[in-house]
């Protein structure tokens, strides 16, 4: 099956990314670590700004921009997710099925990932807020300033979020909408 996506060079993209059969497994110390070590070789290779970011136990949502004349993310994130399968304990995948170890595929990741090309500065701030949101709404955080694992601490320190952001206000209930997920 081929599968249509939008590609504009130097756009900006949202993505879910989740393990496979939502395996509860990027939030241990040593794949957090190599998921990292995965992003930096990428982007040596093939630059892009990650603009935004959250992991979770079972998936991940971030936003990049690519390079002004470049459209390939599906390149990106087939190099990061090659790179983490590739040097991924044993113990953290679930065990393939026949037709997987005919294909050698990798029991880690679900094998596509959803996108979003943002729009404007509106989708844009909207798409942030979701992702900073996220563990509040999976029940790991009571506030996006609980989570370590997400750039929520990085847009408090330019000044993009007050430090209490979410936590006593409304915006959880603007944030239900299952972006990817």
């Amino acid at each position: 099956m081929q599968y249509r996506r939008v590609k504009t060079p130097g756009a900006t993209y949202f993505f879910t990314v989740v393990t496979f059969h939502r395996g509860k497994i990027l939030c241990e110390p040593e794949n957090r670590e190599l998921l990292r070590t995965a992003f930096h070789n990428t982007r040596m290779r093939h630059p892009f700004t990650i603009d935004a970011f959250v992991l979770l136990p079972d998936h991940l949502h971030c936003i990049w921009t690519l390079p002004v004349d470049d459209i390939d993310y599906s390149m990106r994130w087939n190099a990061i997710k090659g790179h983490f399968s590739r040097y991924c304990l044993d113990k953290y995948k679930t065990p393939s099925s026949l037709s997987q170890k005919h294909k050698r595929a990798q029991t880690i990741w679900q094998p596509r990932f959803w996108e979003h090309q943002i729009r404007d500065d509106w989708d844009y701030e909207k798409h942030c807020d979701y992702i900073h949101w996220n563990p509040v709404k999976h029940g790991l955080a009571v506030r996006p300033g609980d989570w370590a694992y997400s750039s929520f601490h990085r847009f408090v320190q330019l000044g993009i979020y007050p430090h209490n952001w979410a936590y006593m206000s409304e915006v959880g209930t603007n944030l239900n909408d299952d972006f990817g997920e």
